[in-house]
């Protein structure tokens, strides 16, 4: 009768961290700010408290003399990137949403994108055309299916900024069973897609190599 027992008090503990409403905050522009929201309670991810720690001189001169390591920079999507992301992963989020979307609550939503087009005018009046047609394309879908009570987003351009601007705030809440059920639902198309780009994005790179050889 002991194992019954554990049983029914893991499906209870189970059934509880389930029902348990869970979100993040963010807040992006210059700086980048992240809460999380566990139950009750919330906590500063970032910008992380830094320790301060008590370093011999030894050590600070090792430190200024060893040169930083740059870490390798994720490749840039393309728009045609974005749009086969996009062709993957809308069917089955759309199916996830329907079942549990409403659930989910996004609170505040305010977002402000501006394109970049110091570089290549044409590519940033393309990218701008197709962003915005598909913001406001999905905005009605998503609101039908999530609780999203006031979303605000402006999407411009800017032929005189060679890099693409992104600042506003969004806050994201729902149940942790709400959560896994959508992770099931979009994880795996959402990792295939991922493993595609990545080997895409390799190939350029082992070009050179097989030309030499």
């Amino acid at each position: 009768m002991l194992w019954l027992w554990i049983l029914g008090i893991l499906a209870v503990l189970i059934g509880l961290l389930c029902w348990t409403r869970v979100g993040v905050y963010a807040a992006f522009g210059d700086a980048l700010t992240l809460d999380v929201k566990i139950g009750l309670f919330q906590f500063q991810v970032l910008p992380a408290k830094q320790k301060r720690t008590k370093r011999s001189k030894k050590e600070k001169k090792q430190t200024a003399e060893k040169p930083e390591k740059k870490k390798p920079a994720f490749p840039k999507p393309t728009l045609a990137d974005i749009q086969d992301a996009v062709r993957t992963l809308a069917p089955p989020l759309k199916r996830a949403l329907g079942r549990i979307g409403r659930d989910i609550r996004i609170d505040p939503l305010r977002l402000s994108l501006t394109v970049g087009g110091g570089e290549d005018p044409a590519a940033a009046a393309q990218l701008y055309g197709y962003l915005h047609a598909g913001v406001w394309t999905a905005m009605p879908v998503l609101e039908k299916l999530m609780d999203i009570p006031d979303p605000a987003i402006h999407i411009g351009v800017d032929f005189t900024a060679e890099a693409t601007a992104l600042e506003g705030e969004a806050g994201l809440t729902a149940r942790v069973g709400t959560l896994l059920a959508a992770a099931l639902g979009v994880g795996v198309p959402a990792l295939r897609w991922f493993l595609r780009y990545r080997k895409k994005q390799e190939k350029p790179a082992q070009a050179p190599e097989h030309a030499a050889a």
